[in-house]
């Protein structure tokens, strides 16, 4: 029995390695480029199976010879004869167990030489093919040559080649290039390969606002001390939150909105980027990106969309569908997202990793950036022949695809952050409870103290200052004495703290954080530096290599005029005063009133909860890159036949600017309504930024290519001896002394930002939302 048990095992063994180790190479087999090493491989395996059939009949017929020995030696035993008989019972049917196994074995293989005639014959046919195969003269393709010759050259650089059955052969780099990328013409002889229509899209889901945070939590994960604090700040507004959402669901009312299926990838705190936050949220480092994420994700969710979040480069990976290898190839199956919010440092990842994907499906991508990205940084081409090339830039988005923290140029969009809201109890509360000589400081990192002693020295005068710089064991020395040091407390102590100082002082930096809007949300006064000359790239080192000037003229220099600009342009006084640190006496004049000063807390309607919530909501459901077509590009000449559509737009009742004819067709669809457009001519020293704000208005890029026409200049009665088309970003315009009108020939190039004193401005304008510059009147 023992016998026989080893034979059958010994019998598996071989089939399972002959003929499952071909088999199981099927999967690679799937690629039609590898049908040699599966032909070849059966054949091997229909000797193997010949082979045991052999050794079995063998050894059946010496077991025979063996049996006749025993038999006749014992028959001379007399009665002993009977043991030997009995112990050769199991030999018979030990044989006729052999005999049966090579029998099976036997049949096997003739149906395997079968199979593997038929296999071979179309191996033939299929290397007949494979022989053929040149390279196609198709005017349709004019790049298929030259990727093949690039193929034939590198396709080894890459493993994902192989993944996808390229195997160094002419035909397996036409179908590769044909089927999986798109530089050549399909192959007449895989017709049969292509796959049926796809049925119809499935009706998609209706997003439903959502009640409970706990999933989100779940989906945010664990494992670093960036997303514990993420989650934590999602859980203490998280009333809020839902209190918010319920209010936008009743303003809504019950409208259709399609569920989004959106990935978020929090690149700088992946390992591959460096993770340099994580390591330092308890020890006082920079906190205003992670409280930005933390209140995109919890608003993302509450608007009922399906989410995944990723922080390791290997999540990204999995979820886009990567295939193995360096980056080079597309993407395994379609994106499955139908948005991806990300930073730069993701957008980076995602270039390296998906191949000719990233440029197929980069219009779904959302990049929050903190600065901001105008045009002349995005577009690479004009980015590098002007000299606005940056670390940061060139990545030839739609502008409005870069969301900013403040809304510092209309050329992106706004995304921000909330605030915690007070209710009327707590305000008249924390009016009752501010003690008028307290102040404290905004920083946490010792270095930031360092070299303010004269102007402290005069504040200490005044006020007892408080501090929140973080230490493990010594007092730092940058603090004075005097200060009176908390260390780094808990967000909840820190808006207690708040609560009852007058004044919340900055000393330069951070750069436009989330804490002065707290600050001032809690009734304190924001008292901040202001930067003369402005900090630029040329003067500070932070800012070389940001994708964006803010006043941006001819050159590419960012400036900002004081540490939190959007506190000084969009709130100011008597909330927020902007003095010369450097002038003692207008620093301690400033002091003396803010101490006299009552003021009530305040926080902009953007930067709550409801607020955020109304953006994302409109953003969502109207911001559209993948379908939306840019303009066609002008004629190199025109000609008199050529006859432009009349202007939709009309010389508005006091003849000072353009509004949208009551006359001209309006896409119910477009966004923002075209309705709200108004047309203003710049001076030559203002941005159409600050033209449109000078006017109670917002510049919105999107409206350019209503302006971007010569007819536009007859009806602002601006003459034009000479009209041509350029890439700048300051265009559409006129130089006024010598009459030479200038229209846009790359779309990507509409700016609200910049300025020349050679030119006037065509501006398009719109109205905005009282508290929420970012939506116009009708825009939700």
């Amino acid at each position: 029995r023992i016998f026989v048990l080893g034979i059958g095992f010994f019998t598996l063994c071989f089939l399972m390695t002959s003929l499952g180790g071909q088999f199981s190479a099927k999967r690679l087999g799937d690629s039609p480029f590898t049908i040699r090493t599966e032909v070849m491989g059966a054949l091997e395996s229909r000797g193997v199976l010949r082979r045991m059939s052999d050794m079995l009949e063998m050894l059946m017929k010496r077991m025979d010879i063996l049996a006749r020995l025993e038999n006749s030696t014992d028959f001379h035993k007399g009665d002993e004869a009977r043991f030997p008989l009995d112990r050769f019972q199991p030999a018979a049917g030990l044989m006729e167990r052999i005999q049966a196994i090579s029998q099976n074995i036997s049949d096997i293989a003739i149906k395997v030489d079968q199979i593997l005639r038929n296999s071979l014959l179309n191996g033939k046919v299929m290397e007949g093919r494979r022989d053929q195969c040149e390279v196609p003269r198709d005017p349709k393709y004019p790049d298929c040559a030259g990727k093949v010759e690039w193929m034939r050259a590198r396709w080894t650089s890459d493993p994902c080649y192989a993944f996808f059955g390229v195997d160094g052969t002419e035909c397996s780099f036409l179908i590769y290039l044909s089927e999986v990328e798109w530089f050549c013409p399909p192959l007449p002889w895989r017709n049969q390969t292509v796959s049926a229509p796809s049925p119809p899209p499935l009706p998609r889901v209706q997003a439903a606002f959502q009640s409970d945070l706990a999933h989100l939590l779940e989906l945010i994960g664990t494992g670093k001390e960036s997303l514990s604090f993420m989650k934590k700040r999602i859980r203490h507004l998280g009333q809020q939150w839902l209190r918010a959402a319920r209010r936008l669901e009743q303003k809504l009312k019950g409208r259709q909105r399609d569920q989004k299926h959106i990935l978020i990838h929090i690149g700088f705190l992946t390992e591959e980027s460096g993770d340099v936050f994580s390591p330092r949220v308890l020890k006082g480092g920079p906190l205003g990106e992670m409280v930005q994420w933390a209140d995109i994700l919890a608003a993302l969710f509450l608007l009922g969309h399906s989410l995944r979040v990723t922080v390791s480069l290997k999540e990204l990976q999995s979820h886009l569908g990567v295939p193995p290898g360096r980056g080079n190839c597309p993407l395994t199956s379609p994106l499955p997202f139908d948005l991806i919010y990300t930073d730069y440092h993701g957008l980076q990842q995602m270039k390296q990793h998906m191949g000719l994907s990233f440029k197929k499906y980069r219009c779904r991508v959302r990049v929050i950036d903190t600065f901001g990205t105008e045009p002349a940084y995005n577009h690479e081409e004009y980015a590098t022949l002007r000299g606005y090339r940056t670390n940061w830039g060139y990545w030839n988005l739609q502008p409005t695809q870069f969301m900013t923290m403040f809304p510092h140029t209309p050329d992106n969009s706004f995304m921000g952050f909330v605030s915690e809201e007070l209710n009327q109890t707590e305000k008249q509360f924390i009016k009752s409870n501010k003690v008028s000589s307290m102040a404290v400081v905004y920083g946490k990192e010792a270095s930031i103290w360092k070299g303010k002693e004269k102007f402290l020295a005069i504040l200490n005068k005044y006020m007892e200052i408080h501090g929140t710089v973080y230490y493990e064991t010594q007092r730092p020395p940058e603090v004075p004495a005097f200060v009176k040091n908390h260390g780094l407390l808990p967000q909840h102590e820190f808006q207690q703290l708040l609560r009852k100082a007058k004044l919340f002082i900055g000393f330069g930096f951070p750069y436009e954080g989330p804490a002065p809007l707290e600050a001032i949300a809690n009734g304190c006064v924001f008292l901040q530096a202001r930067f003369n000359p402005p900090h630029s790239s040329l003067n500070h080192e932070f800012f070389r290599g940001k994708p964006t000037s803010r006043e941006a003229t001819t050159t590419a220099v960012f400036q900002v005029s004081s540490q939190h600009p959007y506190a000084e342009d969009f709130i100011g006084k008597p909330h927020v005063w902007t003095v010369d640190y450097n002038n003692s006496e207008e620093f301690e004049a400033a002091v003396k009133t803010i101490m006299r000063t009552q003021v009530d807390p305040y926080l902009p309607y953007e930067y709550t909860c409801e607020g955020m919530l109304e953006r994302i909501h409109a953003y969502i459901q109207h911001q559209d890159f993948c379908t939306t077509s840019s303009p066609p590009l002008p004629p190199k000449t025109k000609s008199p036949a050529m006859q432009s559509p009349p202007s939709p737009l009309a010389l508005s009742p006091n003849a000072t600017h353009l509004v949208w004819s009551p006359s001209a067709s309006r896409d119910p669809h477009a966004w923002p309504p075209v309705d709200s457009l108004q047309v203003w001519v710049s001076e030559s020293q203002h941005t159409c930024t600050e033209t449109c704000r000078r006017h109670g208005l917002v510049c919105e890029p999107t409206f350019f290519r209503f302006l971007n026409k010569e007819e536009v200049f007859l009806q602002l009665s601006i003459t034009c001896d000479s009209t041509e088309y350029e890439m700048n970003h300051l265009y559409p315009a006129v130089a006024e002394n010598v009459h030479e009108c200038y229209l846009q020939k790359e779309p990507l190039l509409f700016s609200c930002a910049g300025y020349n004193t050679k030119y006037r401005r065509l501006c398009p304008c719109r109205d905005y939302q009282q508290g929420q510059v970012a939506l116009c009147r009708d825009c939700l």
